[in-house]
């Protein structure tokens, strides 16, 4: 009984400044994919339909179908930088789903639009370490303070490893929890 994870209080309104936070994360990301794949246009409807519900519209079908559509367009894409980019659009269009789990999962979803972003960019820059840092700096500094909050709702749990996802991922992480 103890073992089951616990709700934590998380409502629209909270998802939608989520959703707004994952939007400007993934926006700055699309260029990426763009570069090299200007024709599909799947990841920034994936962006579009999120922001629809950022600023107020229903979860729709709509939304969740430029989800998968985005996330076909990142793995079609062959182009470490280009995918990364299509992941931080389908991280803003997935933002809207959140559980309200206490789970190290749930703060994962939270963590993808700005380690996505931070993937995309440093692997754009050829792999430039100090870029992807910067990014996770700016996507941390545009979290409002009430995202701080409900990010610290959810436990961290384990953010070890060594590669460099998961350094970017503690960084983000510590970012947001600071």
């Amino acid at each position: 009984m103890g073992d089951e994870p616990r709700e934590v209080e998380l409502d629209d309104d909270e998802r939608r400044m989520l959703t707004r936070w994952a939007v400007a994360c993934a926006e700055r990301a699309l260029p990426v994919f763009e570069a090299v794949a200007p024709a599909d246009g799947r990841p920034r409807e994936a962006v579009g339909q999120a922001r629809a519900y950022a600023l107020g519209e229903r979860r729709t079908r709509r939304l969740r179908t430029a989800a998968w559509a985005a996330t076909a367009a990142g793995r079609e894409v062959g182009d470490p930088a280009a995918e990364a980019a299509a992941r931080a659009a389908v991280a803003a269009a997935g933002m809207p789903y959140i559980h309200a789990i206490a789970t190290p999962h749930q703060v994962r979803h939270v963590h993808g639009p700005a380690l996505s972003l931070a993937l995309a960019r440093e692997a754009a820059a050829g792999g430039d370490p100090a870029v992807g840092e910067e990014e996770v700096r700016w996507a941390v500094g545009r979290a409002p303070a009430g995202l701080r909050e409900v990010v610290r709702r959810f436990p961290a749990g384990d953010l070890g490893g060594r590669t460099r996802q998961s350094l970017l991922r503690r960084l983000v992480d510590a970012g947001l929890r600071g």
